[in-house]
């Protein structure tokens, strides 16, 4: 089970021979529908195939790209688009910077998961090197900052002592397989075994890729700890260039913050603070005229001399509780009202009220011309609506409705 990647994980091209080619379909990670393509067996490769918690690899088959790479049994398994003829010779070239990302990972969480059971007694029972930073799953229920920051600070010394990071093959049935870390084979594994050693620190079974010595993983930053599974916890970390990605990221946010707020970054903070108290007085002034503004509404239309049987509003500014003021306010025993809020283009809320068993015919005839959902009770019937346009088609509506009610009037 031993590939040219796994003895070589430097080796960005290399050539061999196409032995199997077949028809299969690959179901996406993200999910979707399958996509079609073949299967592809080589004598060897380059591209890593997934296990040990290590993501596959990415790359090239001549000018074909391969979209995933699994191990069954002792095969490496290349997903393509186009089939490859088999005992053709092939050039292999692999996505360097996502395979060079996937061993500082990896050798970085081989790194901390030793220190942190040599300086705190911390197990490590599983890990996942994700997309934008990877997850220790410690064997405790409580990390502190304070080991936190002792940890980062012991990892990141090994890293600036240059420790050579070693791989060794043994027979499977080789005594020294018992003696050295590990949780176990896959059940199909055939072949030798390789022991990862980070020389003096730790000694591992891992059919994964890594560096060949802790410099090459440059920097390693401790995020912090999450709530783990019952009784354990989280350790969230970045190695090597994702460190450097992320300090360019939040650069560009302090730059950002910093030509937005009009000060330096140690002021940000406070600034966003002050900032968030005037809206929050802002929210609350804005929220005690629209209730000035709905009772308004209300008093003018109860003002005039013969009300109408039938209140429409839209207002693009306002909420449930602006629509509730004004139907309390003019009261839905005689008088049907029709009210809306939000951009006439996009999704809003919606109220009618009146009458109980009017609403009660009406309120679902309502929700479904302007493309939303709603409910209601006592009179009143509310939702959200997707096609606020459709307003006119609703007050058409109403206006059939309280015609045929009074066909005298």
């Amino acid at each position: 089970m031993v590939f040219r990647c796994q003895r070589d994980s430097w080796a960005r091209q290399f050539t061999t021979r196409v032995v199997s080619c077949r028809a299969a379909e690959l179901r996406p990670e993200g999910g979707g529908e399958p996509v079609r393509g073949f299967q592809v067996v080589l004598e060897d490769t380059i591209l890593f195939p997934e296990g040990g918690g290590q993501p596959d690899d990415r790359g090239l088959i001549g000018d074909v790209p391969v979209l995933r790479v699994t191990r069954r049994g002792p095969e490496a398994v290349h997903f393509v688009p186009a089939a490859l003829e088999p005992g053709a010779e092939v050039l292999l070239s692999l996505d360097w910077e996502r395979r060079f990302d996937h061993m500082q990972q990896h050798s970085g969480q081989h790194l901390i998961s030793a220190i942190a059971e040599q300086m705190f007694g911390f197990k490590t029972t599983s890990w996942e090197l994700g997309r934008q930073r990877s997850v220790i799953e410690l064997d405790t229920p409580l990390v502190t900052a304070e080991q936190v920051e002792a940890l980062e600070k012991s990892v990141n010394e090994k890293i600036r002592d240059r420790v050579p990071v070693t791989v060794r093959e043994l027979a499977a049935d080789d005594p020294e397989v018992e003696t050295v870390k590990s949780r176990g084979l896959p059940d199909d594994h055939v072949g030798p075994v390789r022991v990862v050693d980070i020389k003096g620190i730790n000694s591992n079974l891992c059919c994964g890729t890594h560096v060949s010595n802790l410099s090459d993983l440059q920097v390693i930053k401790l995020l912090g700890v999450e709530k783990g599974k019952k009784n354990k916890t989280n350790l969230v970390f970045l190695a090597g260039n994702r460190v450097l990605k992320s300090i360019e990221q939040s650069h560009s946010t302090e730059k950002a913050l910093t030509s937005l707020l009009k000060n330096g970054p140690g002021e940000h903070v406070e600034a966003v603070k002050r900032l968030q108290s005037s809206v929050k007085l802002l929210q609350k002034n804005n929220l005690n005229l629209l209730r000035d503004i709905a009772v308004l509404i209300a008093r003018d239309f109860k003002s005039k001399p013969a009300p109408k049987q039938l209140f429409v509003l839209h207002r693009k500014e306002g909420d449930s509780e602006f629509m509730n003021i004004i139907a309390n306010e003019i009261g839905t025993e005689e008088t049907l009202l029709f009210l809306t809020v939000g951009d006439e283009k996009e999704a809003g809320l919606f109220l009618l009220a009146g009458p109980v068993e009017a609403v009660e015919n009406l309120g679902p005839r309502v929700a479904e011309l302007l493309g939303g959902k709603g409910a209601g009770k006592r009179g009143r019937f509310q939702g959200k609506a997707a096609k606020m346009s459709r307003r006119g088609e609703v007050q058409a509506l109403l206006q059939e409705f309280i015609s045929h009610q009074n066909p005298g009037a």
